[in-house]
């Protein structure tokens, strides 16, 4: 166990004083406007400001999340084609659909990086309240005196956020937030997800493999929460809640304004653009493209009349005359 402490110890130890460098340096603004040292509003915020550090970082590792996502649903009809050919090949499967995704660039497993790469952040933040909780004790650049004023911190005075709903010491109010929180917790992850399904993937993609996985992660991921949520402290909480809500609103927006072909989102993007271009006076780019075919002249085309000679003129040109076809009516001779 003491070699795996050393190694617990060397892994987290950067966290602690990334997560601390941030945190701290939002308490001491806070702080510098007027709210307590001490005060559980100003370490509340202080939380909710490190959460959004830390989704900002991690907006180039969402684009290609994203990227992937899509990819993953536009190749399914691919996936399928090939799931024909080589169902009764396991391994032959397994080679070609990898190739497959090699050779549209895409990952499989890119929708769960965002989650993979925040718990070790997560881990960090419960031990660092835990440990000013319990121990008073700082890691990184939070000092001892800093951690004990951020373990009792009080939201609205009587809700310590180093508690969880399974360890309230006899606080409703306490049991209360923390209910709050698991529940917005638990229901913004659902949105989220669902949102996914609903609007972000064509019809030809929900019935494949990655379906499949995503309408269990629909129902897997909030369940999870909900049972992990009820022993998280309330700053924790706060911080997984904060974040929940970033990726709600981050996934809304890119699905809005740039969403995958052939789904509900394209259909009401491209409505929307519509009504934006008939809006502004542009009807043509509003209304389907019509082809106009040009005005054709129905009336019956005029004879060429030829034109009259003299005698002397069919004379020199030896003595052609223009023929019935060719001659108008009233000039035959």
């Amino acid at each position: 166990m003491g070699i795996f402490g050393d190694i617990g110890h060397f892994i987290m130890t950067p966290l602690y004083y990334a997560i601390s460098v941030v945190l701290v340096g939002f308490h001491k603004a806070f702080i510098a406007i007027g709210l307590s040292p001490a005060g559980g509003a100003g370490w509340a915020l202080s939380i909710i400001g490190l959460t959004l550090v830390i989704r900002a970082a991690l907006i180039p590792l969402f684009v290609k999340q994203i990227k992937s996502s899509r990819n993953m649903q536009l190749i399914q009809p691919k996936v399928k084609e090939l799931q024909k050919k080589y169902g009764h090949d396991r391994e032959k499967l397994a080679q070609e659909t990898m190739k497959l995704y090699k050779e549209t660039g895409t990952n499989p497993f890119a929708s769960c990086l965002p989650i993979l790469l925040q718990m070790p952040i997560f881990l960090a933040l419960f031990r660092l309240l835990d440990h000013a909780a319990k121990n008073g004790s700082g890691n990184g650049v939070l000092t001892d005196s800093m951690a004990e004023q951020f373990g009792n911190a009080q939201l609205f005075g009587v809700v310590p956020i180093s508690d969880t709903f399974l360890n309230a010491n006899g606080h409703l109010s306490v049991q209360i937030v923390a209910a709050i929180l698991v529940v917005a917790m638990t229901a913004t992850t659902f949105t989220t997800q669902r949102q996914l399904m609903s609007k972000n993937m064509p019809s030809d993609a929900l019935s494949g493999p990655y379906a499949q996985q995503q309408k269990m992660l629909l129902y897997v991921l909030p369940v999870v929460f909900a049972v992990g949520g009820i022993a998280f402290p309330i700053g924790v909480l706060l911080y997984w809640t904060t974040s929940n809500l970033w990726t709600m609103g981050q996934q809304f927006y890119v699905i809005r304004n740039n969403p995958a072909p052939g789904t509900p989102a394209a259909k009401a993007k491209a409505d929307r653009d519509a009504h934006k271009a008939a809006k502004h006076g542009h009807p043509a780019a509003a209304a389907t493209t019509e082809v106009v075919e040009p005005e054709v002249d129905r009336r019956p085309q005029q004879r060429q009349q030829p034109k009259r000679q003299s005698r002397e003129q069919r004379k020199k040109s030896g003595g052609a005359r223009p023929t019935d076809k060719t001659t108008p009516e009233g000039d035959q001779q």
